[in-house]
């Protein structure tokens, strides 16, 4: 068989411009090592070197023929024609390539891959496709029909350029790839930077006056070369102080959604020093950009929205707190009355989880029944955790799976039971069989209703007495003024608004129907910070930003924009996407095996560019076009990304495991 191999080689370069005539040892240029140890194989016949006709390139040309080399140059941005005309002058049936930044290229791993390439009787083999060897170690083995046929059928920008992206992405030829058992690509040896110069000097000194030392040699020293270091990221600030914070804070924050572990462990940013519009600032004075919770869903205006802010300072001027009662309630209460003309009461609170309980208590009041039927997220507390009482998985599909309860008492069993979104016949069930007196629900989250279920539940409820509870403390304020169940029209006898009423500021609402909620006389209902003022000075000013200019249309049709937009960016790289929830926050799931996996990939990737995004996202009306378009064009570099890990032949998206499992594995070093 007729073997060459074809080392692709040019002095400019962007980051070490000339690097390839860089002395190395002894004053050997780099280009010159390389073409020693390749010339030590047993298989390759001949080796000609790939360049260009720029003049840069003259010095290496001259360099190369007086050291006895074959020299070809062509056009500087189509590398795909010089493979073809080189082929078509030496007519080899085999083509190894090899990249001129490449010096420590092992010749025996040439001859082994060359047998292997026989043996298999493929078309194409490499050890990239993934890569586990060290940067630096890249082979490639082809025939040369299969670059005449890439050169024929593809003069895209991408394939011209990178010589082998048509045969590796292309389904007509067959390809092998060669992994270690353990990775070792985070090992780089090859040559593009001056740091990666001073590594490879550093190997070739460490060897000398012996420039032929094998590959296994050079691994066993590369741990010496490349002392362990931590991710760059785990010595930030926030992460240094993320780690201290889990010695001396259960679960070291106060909330599962700002868990930073849920995102990227070790990357992700930790805590904030500001934020300002849609951009947080980390600290380490960092900036991103918001695209993806936005306070848990909390600044629908933005963060430190300045109008909201100036009526709070201007009420802490007067104090939060006194004896007596702040008259702001007031003001609260009758504009939420105001809003929702079939309420007639009001209770407040600071958080959801305290607000649902406060609607739990009142309607057991009422009902004079313990038995309640829930569908949805509502909080912490003991009453809607004790679902798990019955069947350790009833939470499994509203909140989180395998979820531990401990410290829930026992003697709540059989009070709470769940039934899913849009199943009524579930929900007729529980009614006719558990004694239901409250049902508590979401009016929607990931799914819109179906056969008009809403309407069917508020029926069920009132045929049976039962108390109809709607928790809008997320979709309070995301698709009209006040709550999705005037959108729909379905009117219950209690409802829950919080999170985005006062954009930030610690303010919770129960409203309902006079007979249901004077039973909050009946029970003992107060708390010493449900009556500081912040809260409903925020409020208030809050509705009066929304109301005005119509906050929930704004951030609705964004939502809309941007789930069209990504949507066609995952039909142009054929990764199939599927969506859920309100326009206003949405959330998008690849059809994958590896989805979870997929989703730190992107968080990482968009990491890199200042952004902060997940695969669910909270619009806020600071969301500008800029702002979008910059996201969109991230989004669309990393699916590209995706679908090439999709696309590889061999173990697929195992670099996506191995990414995960790095990332896991060093920050669980640091606990």
């Amino acid at each position: 068989m007729n073997v060459i191999a074809i080392v692709q080689a040019r002095m400019g370069s962007t980051r070490l411009n000339g690097k390839v005539m860089m002395p190395i040892v002894n004053k050997t240029p780099a280009i010159e090592l390389l073409l020693k140890r390749l010339s030590k194989s047993k298989k390759i016949e001949k080796i000609v070197i790939a360049t260009s006709k720029n003049k840069e390139n003259n010095k290496l040309d001259n360099h190369l023929k007086k050291i006895g080399f074959d020299v070809y140059r062509g056009d500087e941005k189509n590398v795909l024609s010089r493979f073809n005309d080189i082929v078509k002058k030496y007519k080899p049936n085999i083509v190894v390539r090899i990249t001129g930044d490449c010096p420590l290229v092992d010749p025996i791993l040439i001859d082994k891959y060359i047998e292997l390439f026989l043996i298999k009787n493929v078309d194409y083999l490499s050890n990239t496709s993934p890569h586990t060897y060290p940067n630096g170690f890249d082979v490639e083995v082809f025939t040369s029909d299969s670059i005449k046929m890439s050169y024929l059928k593809d003069q895209s920008k991408k394939n011209i350029e990178h010589v082998t992206h048509f045969i590796k992405n292309s389904s007509i030829f067959t390809k092998f790839n060669v992994e270690l058992k353990n990775n070792l690509f985070h090992f780089r040896v090859t040559l593009d930077n001056k740091k990666d110069l001073r590594v490879i000097k550093k190997i070739f000194n460490y060897f000398y006056p012996d420039i032929y030392m094998s590959h296994k040699k050079i691994i066993k020293i590369l741990p010496e070369i490349f002392p362990p270091k931590k991710l760059e990221n785990f010595s930030s600030t926030g992460n240094q102080l993320w780690i201290k914070a889990k010695k001396i804070i259960p679960g070291g924050n106060m909330l599962l959604s700002k868990n930073p572990e849920t995102f990227l462990p070790g990357k992700w940013p930790t805590y904030f020093s500001k934020a300002n519009k849609c951009y947080i600032w980390d600290l380490d004075n960092k900036k991103f950009i918001d695209f993806s919770y936005m306070g848990i869903g909390t600044n629908i205006l933005g963060y430190c929205n300045k109008e909201v802010d100036n009526a709070v300072i201007s009420a802490i001027k007067t104090s939060n707190m006194s004896t007596l009662n702040c008259p702001q309630e007031v003001l609260l209460a009758e504009k939420l009355i105001s809003m929702h003309k079939w309420a007639d009461m009001v209770k407040f609170a600071r958080t959801g989880g305290e607000a649902n309980a406060i609607a739990i208590r009142i309607a057991r009041a009422a009902a004079k029944k313990d038995c309640v039927a829930v569908c949805g997220y509502h909080g912490w507390h003991d009453w809607y955790l004790s679902a798990n009482l019955n069947n350790s998985k009833s939470l499994d599909g509203l909140l989180l799976k395998g979820l531990n309860i401990e410290g829930v008492p026992r003697n709540l069993k059989n009070t709470t039971y769940t039934f899913n979104y849009n199943n009524i016949d579930q929900l007729k069930e529980l009614v006719e069989t558990k004694n239901i007196g409250i049902i508590k629900m979401e009016v929607m989250r990931n799914q819109e209703p179906k056969n008009n279920f809403l309407e069917e539940v508020r029926k069920l409820a009132t045929k049976n007495n039962i108390i109809l509870i709607f928790d809008e403390c997320t979709s309070g304020f995301r698709e009209s003024f006040g709550g999705l169940h005037l959108k729909y029209n379905v009117i219950p006898d209690i409802a829950i608004l919080g999170k985005a009423i006062g954009n930030g500021y610690a303010i919770t609402s129960v409203i309902g129907k006079k007979d249901i909620m004077l039973n909050a006389n009946k029970t003992f209902i107060s708390s010493t910070f449900w009556t500081e003022k912040i809260g409903n000075v925020a409020a208030l000013k809050t509705l009066e930003i929304m109301e005005k200019n119509k906050t929930w249309k704004i951030i609705t049709q964004i939502g809309l924009k941007v789930k069209k937009e990504i949507k066609k960016i995952g039909e142009y790289h054929k990764i199939k996407l599927s969506f859920s929830g309100l326009p206003s926050l949405l959330t998008f799931n690849i059809h994958s095996i590896h989805n979870r996996n997929y989703k730190m990939f992107i968080t990482n990737e968009m990491l890199k560019k200042g952004i902060l995004a997940t695969n669910s996202i909270y619009f806020s009306i600071e969301h500008n076009q800029k702002i979008i378009d910059f996201y969109l064009d991230n989004l669309d570099k990393t699916f590209e990304l995706i679908k090439n890990l999709e696309e590889s032949d061999v173990i697929p998206n195992s670099k996506l495991h191995l990414f995960s499992n790095l990332i896991n594995n060093k920050f669980d070093r640091l606990n």
